[in-house]
């Protein structure tokens, strides 16, 4: 079935505020396989010219997955997610994100189109810092296979 495109447009709420620890920040570089010594050592991150720990360039998939989760299971959207892969990723960064920062993000729909038999759904999350800063944009298209 296809996905219902009244979606674009359409954001979640503004997340609530996420904090980010250096024990997550560990455990992100870990599961991605990265020894950077600037992601899990303070001193190491501090020598390279950063306040704290950094957090990998693809950390924000984080937010991306838990801001848009339940936004992108609602039944109306008709994503079945037993038939989604991923497609493709970007990040847009403002500044690198740090063990410390508090953060919020919201996820928008930016668009939706039939491939062959299957749907293309790209949604853009925008993280920011509680002051308003904006830190970076994430940008994801996953593929609903057999969709269309």
């Amino acid at each position: 079935m296809a996905l219902n495109r009244e979606f674009v447009g359409r954001s979640s709420p503004p997340s609530d505020p996420y904090e980010v620890s250096r024990v997550k920040i560990r455990e992100f570089a870990t599961a991605i396989g990265d020894p950077n010594p600037i992601y899990v050592d303070r001193k190491a991150a501090e020598a390279a010219g950063h306040p704290d720990v950094v957090a990998p360039p693809t950390f924000p998939i984080v937010f991306g997955m838990v801001g848009g989760s339940d936004f992108l299971a609602n039944p109306e959207l008709g994503l079945n997610y037993a038939m989604v892969v991923h497609g493709e990723q970007r990040f847009e960064y403002n500044r690198p994100i740090y063990a410390g920062d508090v953060l919020t993000f919201v996820t928008t729909i930016t668009g939706i189109r039939s491939l062959g038999k299957n749907e293309l759904l790209t949604v853009e999350t925008e993280v920011k810092a509680l002051d308003g800063e904006h830190v970076c944009t994430s940008y994801n298209t996953l593929v609903e296979r057999g969709g269309a």
